[in-house]
């Protein structure tokens, strides 16, 4: 009788140590950390992006992980069955899921595509601006299998035009370089018109922040919308307008952007031109504190203050200075309220917890000699998934006082 051998494993397999966190990766925690994987001659010697099989310290199998020895995230859960293949077809499965999803929630494909851990592609992020895709692959598997990512988001979405961004903060942590390109199509001759919340956004798409736009504030851009109709809307940390022209689509009187980028606030002035409202749109360039701190010295008065500035705590490491910056936005921003007025503060920092961050705001606020009530608390639209066991993908905090007299 003829001996039928198994076949050989898809992938290498690495092991968790005994100490690591078996549970909490079986339950649906996507990272393997450094210190809890055993690192032996071969496992250091994978190339950043390697396809494994992850086991537990007994060697039951555990799914398929992508590895990357030059990052703290040493591997990322691609996927619980160990017998998943991760090619083309497994991707375009994934986006074709999250295109699902977005389109229950938007007539027009204008949202955040992928958002990473949370739809099932680690350290993926696409934003999609119409026929215009952004991909930033932030983790070194995207990076190596960028091309099957690339035509798998074209058939699944159709989409022409496909800019890789390869930059920021993430892409350095795992060990990537920067660089943007064109995957496919022709990149937009100039800022891509973005429709959202009846205002008009200009995305920069090759040159600006990020992708070019903030899909995450949607909702909360709305609500503030709400609250500014009629009166005067203060916008700090503007980029390219975003609470302040959903203001004006909402009815504000007027509103004053404020911005440390000059190009930032020229797409901010396209988008008000293109909505027709340019004449109550007005803009002041320079660091925000120094603005805040002048506006106050003049006695200027807004019925809605909105500061939504970059991630003041990228890590745990800069919280404590992180707090102290969150808290003196507060204290500048609070006596630019009109009485009865409303004070807008939000954090995009995930080392900084709501608790900690509305603490630290409410501090400035009460050091400014102002008070009043949290009406409203807001995160990311719904296009920006949370993965209820990774507390870094909700991130986005946005906090609504009405201050008192």
């Amino acid at each position: 009788m003829t001996e039928i051998s198994a076949p050989p494993p898809l992938y290498p397999t690495v092991r968790l140590t005994p100490k690591a966190e078996a549970r909490a990766i079986r339950h649906g925690f996507p990272w393997v950390y450094a210190g809890e994987l055993v690192l032996d001659r071969r496992t250091k010697a994978m190339a950043p992006g390697t396809l494994a099989l992850l086991e537990d310290a007994e060697r039951h199998p555990m799914g398929v992980v992508t590895v990357n020895p030059a990052s703290r995230i040493l591997c990322r859960m691609l996927d619980s069955d160990p017998g998943a293949v991760i090619d083309a077809a497994w991707i375009a499965a994934r986006i074709a899921r999250a295109l699902a999803h977005r389109d229950r929630l938007y007539d027009a494909p204008f949202y955040r595509l992928v958002h990473a851990e949370s739809d099932g592609l680690p350290g993926v992020i696409i934003d999609r601006f119409g026929d215009v895709a952004v991909i930033q692959p932030n983790a070194a598997w995207a990076e190596a299998l960028i091309g099957p990512l690339a035509a798998a988001l074209a058939a699944v979405t159709g989409v022409t035009t496909i800019i890789k961004n390869g930059s920021g903060r993430a892409r350095v942590l795992e060990g990537l370089s920067e660089e943007m390109a064109v995957l496919r199509g022709v990149a937009p001759a100039g800022p891509v018109a973005v429709p959202m919340n009846g205002a008009v956004y200009m995305a920069d798409l090759l040159g600006g922040q990020k992708t070019g736009l903030y899909f995450d504030q949607r909702p909360n851009h709305a609500f503030a919308a709400r609250l500014a109709q009629g009166g005067r809307m203060l916008d700090v940390f503007a980029h390219v307008g975003g609470f302040g022209l959903a203001a004006l689509a909402a009815g504000a009187a007027s509103v004053v952007a404020v911005d440390g980028s000059a190009p930032a606030l020229a797409l901010a002035g396209a988008g008000a031109a293109a909505m027709g409202v340019a004449e109550r749109f007005a803009t002041r360039q320079g660091d925000a504190f120094d603005v805040l701190a002048a506006l106050g010295a003049e006695g200027a008065q807004f019925e809605v203050v909105v500061c939504d500035p970059p991630a003041f705590a990228p890590s745990k490491q800069a919280l404590e200075a992180g707090l102290r910056a969150y808290e003196r936005v507060a204290r500048l921003a609070a006596p630019l309220v009109a009485p009865g007025g409303y004070l807008v503060l939000c954090s995009c920092s995930h080392a900084a917890d709501l608790a900690k961050f509305r603490n630290a705001s409410a501090r400035g606020i009460g050091r400014a000699g102002r008070r009043g009530p949290i009406i409203q608390t807001g995160f990311a639209g719904p296009d920006h998934p949370v993965l209820p066991q990774l507390a870094e993908s909700g991130y986005l905090k946005a906090l609504t006082f009405r201050l008192d007299g």
